[in-house]
C-alpha cells in the first residue's frame, strides 16, 4: 500500500505530525534513521516521502542520522520518488553558510559573518570582522547552540582557549555581526507547500534557544537580542502579519525546493532586517496556535496527504 514516509530522528518532535496523519486517516509509516541498512539494487517503496532530519541530531547522541539521511534522499531521488523537503533542503539544513549564500543570492540581507576553523582562526576571524559586541555560532547547529555574545576580543579568547569552548561538530565556527534589536524578540515565518502560512513572534528575553517545539527549554545563557523582559507568551502568532520579505522567502523556497520551512528574522534600530536561520525541520509551539486557531501540523498533513493523492489517487479512500 502507498503511504506517507517520515524521514526523522525525533520522536518528540514527531508525534505531532503523527497526531495529526491519524486524525485525517492517512497512511504513514514512520523510517527512524539514527541507523538502518539501505539495499542499494533495490527500488524504494512507492510513496510520498518527507524529510525532517534536524540540524541538532547530534545533540540527542544522533551524530550520524543527517549523513544517513543524505543517503537515503539519495536513493530516492535517483528513483523518482515524491520528496519533500529533499536533498538540498538538508543541505541547507545542515549549514547555516549554505543557507546565507541561499538566501543572499535571492536578494535576502543576512548579518555579515565570516567562517573560522580551527581556534585561532575564531580570534582571526573576529578581528576581520571588526565589530563589537559580535557573537558566534555553530555552523551545523540548530536550538541556538553554540550562540554566544562577546563584547571584547579578549573575552572571546577566554572563551575559546578555555574549557567551557564547544567545538562544532562539523568544525566551522561562524563569528557574526551582533544585531541588537529594539525589543528583544524575532519573527519566525512558517511557510507549507512553500506557501506563507503564519509568522510568529519569539520572546528571546529568557535566551537564544528558539525552537518552538513543546519539548524544548530555554535554558541557552547567551541573548544576541538584549536583556529587556517583554512579558507576555513566550511565543505569539501575529494576527494580519504582512510584510514584502514574504515573497522574497517563498522565491527563496522554491528556488531551493524547499517546501517546509520556518524562516528566523531580525529587526535592527534603523529597521533593517536581517534572515539569519532557515529550520527545514520545522516545529510549532501548541500553545500559541490554540490561541490563534491556526494548526502547523494539521496543515502540513493536509499537504502531504494532498501529494499522496495527487501521485496515487487510489491510495486514500474518499471517506
Amino acid at each position: 500500500m502507498t503511504k506517507i514516509y517520515v524521514l526523522h530522528e525525533n520522536d518528540e518532535w514527531t508525534d505531532h505530525l503523527t497526531n495529526r496523519l491519524e486524525e485525517l486517516e492517512l497512511p504513514f509509516e514512520l523510517w527512524h534513521l539514527d541507523q538502518g541498512t539501505i539495499d542499494l539494487s533495490k527500488e524504494p517503496p512507492e510513496g510520498i516521502f518527507y524529510n525532517r532530519m534536524s540540524a541538532s541530531s547530534h545533540t540527542r547522541d544522533h551524530r550520524f542520522a543527517p549523513e544517513f539521511t543524505e543517503a537515503v534522499l539519495a536513493w530516492l531521488e535517483r528513483h523518482d520518488r515524491t520528496v519533500v523537503n529533499g536533498s538540498r533542503a538538508l543541505r541547507l539544513e545542515l549549514s547555516k553558510v549554505n543557507q546565507y549564500m541561499a538566501l543572499n543570492q535571492e536578494g535576502i540581507t543576512t548579518p555579515k559573518t565570516i567562517t573560522a576553523v580551527g581556534k585561532d582562526q575564531i580570534i582571526e576571524a573576529a578581528k576581520q570582522l571588526d565589530l563589537a559586541p559580535f557573537i558566534t555560532k555553530h555552523n551545523r547547529a540548530g536550538k541556538g547552540q553554540g550562540v554566544q555574545l562577546f563584547h571584547s576580543i579578549e573575552a572571546l579568547q577566554e572563551y575559546v582557549y578555555g574549557d567551557s569552548f564547544e567545538e562544532p561538530v562539523d568544525g566551522i565556527t561562524l563569528v557574526q555581526q551582533y544585531i541588537e534589536a529594539p525589543k528583544p524578540y524575532i519573527v519566525r515565518h512558517e511557510f507549507v507547500g512553500g506557501k506563507f502560512l503564519y509568522a510568529v513572534k519569539v520572546d528571546t528575553s529568557e535566551g537564544f534557544e528558539l525552537c518552538p517545539a513543546d519539548a524544548c527549554t530555554i535554558d541557552d545563557l547567551y541573548c544576541p537580542t538584549g536583556s529587556e523582559e517583554t512579558g507576555g507568551a513566550k511565543f505569539e502568532i501575529l494576527e494580519g502579519y504582512s510584510d514584502p520579505i514574504i515573497q522574497s522567502y517563498e522565491s527563496f523556497l522554491l528556488s531551493n525546493n524547499i517546501k517546509v520551512a520556518g524562516i528566523e528574522a531580525i529587526q535592527d534600530h534603523n529597521g533593517n532586517l536581517y534572515t539569519y536561520d532557515v529550520n527545514t525541520n520545522t516545529n510549532y509551539n501548541s500553545d500559541a496556535e490554540a490561541v490563534s486557531g491556526v494548526y502547523g501540523m494539521l496543515q502540513l498533513a493536509t499537504y502531504l496527504g494532498d501529494r499522496l493523492k495527487e501521485r496515487y489517487p487510489t491510495a486514500v479512500s474518499s471517506s
